[in-house]
């Protein structure tokens, strides 16, 4: 079913979604266990620096389908709390104590995109594709994306991608704002490691520097926790108005 891999190096943290025979879909265990992972870093003191990345060359493609059937009722109280596994994974990666980056190769979808938007700085690969694409398969965006992709890309570029379910490549998320460098897919992890090691020199500082930076550069409009459940219950009514769709086909 996959996991995610931690490695600590030079206190730089590297975290992997690794679950190759579904792009790294995640799953809510994976949420849990990404979760956990973070949890060890902040209690390590000698960690500077977070990498969040994907294995084999793509980043994440989004929720398992395997574990998660959008057309069950999604406030069903074990369904309710697997989403806000995953969910909370976005916030725990967001939350973490040091400051964060993703590295992104390959396709960045839906789930994958707010995993990618949590972190603070983004390297992805020229070619890498970002989709949010919640309304191209009739579903309400969920996890706080409207917040955490208006933080970085501004609201332009955030309804593009969606509202009208627009894709872009790595260039022109950097363009946009939403990515700090774009490189060939080849550059994208060492560059986000070398990025990553100048905080990892002096973990203390960094610490106290990245909880400064987000008290004062925050999400706008409403608080990022604020954001997952005001569009949780429309996201759950979306489902469930797809599953009835389907079921009329």
């Amino acid at each position: 079913m996959g996991g995610i891999g931690l490695e600590i190096t030079d206190g730089v943290a590297l975290l992997t979604v690794d679950a190759p025979e579904v792009r790294n879909a995640l799953t809510p265990a994976m949420g849990r266990e990404l979760a956990e992972a973070c949890d060890a870093v902040d209690a390590d003191r000698s960690v500077g620096a977070a990498v969040v990345r994907g294995a084999n060359g793509t980043f994440c493609s989004g929720a398992d389908r395997r574990t998660w059937n959008p057309g069950a009722d999604q406030a069903e109280d074990t369904a309710f709390r697997d989403t806000g596994a995953v969910y909370g994974a976005f916030r725990r990666v967001g939350t973490l104590a040091v400051p964060t980056i993703a590295a992104v190769r390959g396709a960045a979808v839906g789930a994958g995109l707010n995993l990618v938007l949590a972190t603070d700085l983004r390297v992805v690969a020229r070619d890498a594709r970002l989709l949010a694409g919640f309304l191209r398969i009739g579903l309400h965006p969920g996890g706080g994306f409207f917040t955490i992709a208006s933080r970085t890309a501004g609201r332009e570029a955030t309804a593009a991608m969606g509202l009208f379910g627009e894709e872009i490549d790595g260039t022109r998320a950097a363009e946009l704002g939403l990515a700090w460098r774009a490189v060939d897919d080849a550059d994208v992890e060492d560059t986000a490691l070398a990025l990553a090691a100048v905080p990892a020199r002096d973990p203390d500082l960094a610490r106290e520097a990245a909880r400064s930076f987000r008290t004062e550069t925050g999400p706008p409009g409403l608080p990022w926790d604020a954001a997952v459940e005001f569009e949780r219950a429309t996201q759950m009514w979306s489902q469930r108005r797809r599953a009835s769709r389907e079921d009329s086909r």
